[in-house]
C-alpha cells in the first residue's frame, strides 16, 4: 500500500477524486487484520454488516473553507481510536461502498481497494493545523475522554 507522508498528499488524493465520496479513513491494524470484512459493536459485540470508517468527502455545508482543513479535521477527531483499539492501530484510507451505519451513526463500509497508510508526520501536521484553526478547544470525538 501507498504512504500518505504529509497532508498536501491527502487533500491531493481527496482533489484527485472530489467529490470522494468513496473514499474513507479507517482506524485499525490494517486492510488485512480487517479480512472479516466487519467492525462489532462495542457494547454488544453484534456484528455490523461492514468496516467502521469515516468518510473524506466533504459536506456541503463547509463551504469554501479549505480542503486542508477539511481532511486534517477528519484525522484529528478521531484520533483516540489509536490508544483505544491498541498497538498497531494506525489510519489507513480505503476506497469502498457505504452498506449501512454503526451505533454512533459512523459510516459501515465494504473496502474495494486499500489506498494506503497515513504517517505519524501526517497526524501531526494535521493536529497542529486544527489547533491553529479551532474556535475553541477541539479535541477528539472520544466519548470516554
Amino acid at each position: 500500500m501507498r504512504t500518505f507522508a504529509d497532508l498536501a498528499d491527502l487533500v491531493a488524493l481527496v482533489e484527485d477524486r472530489a467529490p470522494a465520496r468513496e473514499l474513507y479513513v479507517r482506524w485499525s491494524q490494517g486492510p488485512e487484520a480487517d479480512s472479516d470484512r466487519c467492525s462489532r459493536d462495542g457494547l454488544s459485540g453484534v456484528r455490523l454488516p461492514g468496516l467502521s470508517a469515516n468518510s473524506l468527502a466533504i459536506e456541503p455545508w463547509w463551504g469554501d473553507r479549505p480542503l486542508r482543513l477539511w481532511v486534517a479535521r477528519r484525522l484529528h477527531d478521531y484520533r483516540h481510536l489509536r490508544e483505544r483499539r491498541g498497538p498497531g492501530t494506525r489510519p489507513w484510507i480505503l476506497e469502498g461502498d457505504e452498506v449501512g451505519r454503526g451505533p454512533d451513526n459512523e459510516p459501515l463500509v465494504e473496502c474495494r481497494h486499500p489506498i494506503g497508510w497515513i504517517t505519524d508526520e501526517a497526524l501531526a501536521e494535521c493536529e497542529r493545523l486544527v489547533d491553529e484553526h479551532a474556535a475553541t478547544n477541539w479535541g477528539p470525538l472520544d466519548r470516554e475522554g
